[in-house]
């Protein structure tokens, strides 16, 4: 996984409280058994009204999703991350997340950074004034800011996972990281037990 220590660019305003993984991601594209190609689907039954937020090309190229509160909610789909993520959003604010939309997300590389509802609304009402408006979302900082808007406050993450997305730590490679005590396990091991791969 990438290392993320800021994010910045325009933004996505999605006006909308409590959007589903299933919103996210429409269940079609579960049959998929590749990670790639996602981006196509997201938000998949939205695009095809035209004035949707994400058919507006003033929005194309953007990296950060400004949603409502409850972003990501329901199931627990990977596949909302891989979507968000192949489209080219790099982090997600918004004033709640389902909480294992939020764990997938921290596991894939995608910021989900939680702000209060005030700020949350006030950086929503900023993105649909102007679409050109720069947000920061500092990983290393803990920081959403709009500075051309007035605006920049703190959201919430715990200090592992802050850790993980900085350095860019996904759970393979935090595996990797007991690579020789792994192999030595392994070496003890008894012939007529299973190995694992390449010992």
């Amino acid at each position: 996984m990438e290392a993320v220590r800021a994010v910045t660019g325009t933004a996505v305003p999605l006006d909308r409280s409590d959007v589903d993984t299933d919103q996210v991601i429409p269940s079609d594209w579960l049959k998929r058994v590749e990670r790639t190609g996602f981006g196509r689907g997201l938000f998949g039954e939205w695009r095809d009204d035209r004035t949707f937020v994400l058919n507006q090309p003033e929005h194309a190229g953007a990296t950060i999703l400004v949603a409502g509160p409850n972003f990501g909610v329901g199931s627990s789909r990977e596949h909302a991350v891989w979507a968000l993520l192949d489209y080219g959003f790099q982090a997600v604010v918004s004033p709640r997340f389902g909480d294992i939309f939020r764990s997938n997300a921290t596991k894939g590389g995608l910021v989900p950074a939680e702000v209060d509802a005030a700020f949350g609304r006030a950086l929503l009402d900023a993105v649909l004034a102007d679409a050109a408006l720069e947000v920061t979302v500092d990983i290393e900082r803990l920081v959403v800011a709009a500075p051309a808007a007035g605006l920049e406050a703190p959201f919430g993450m715990d200090a592992f996972t802050q850790h993980r997305l900085v350095e860019g730590l996904d759970d393979v490679d935090l595996t990797l990281r007991h690579a020789a005590d792994i192999d030595a396990f392994e070496s003890r091991r008894p012939a007529w037990l299973p190995k694992a791969a390449g010992t």
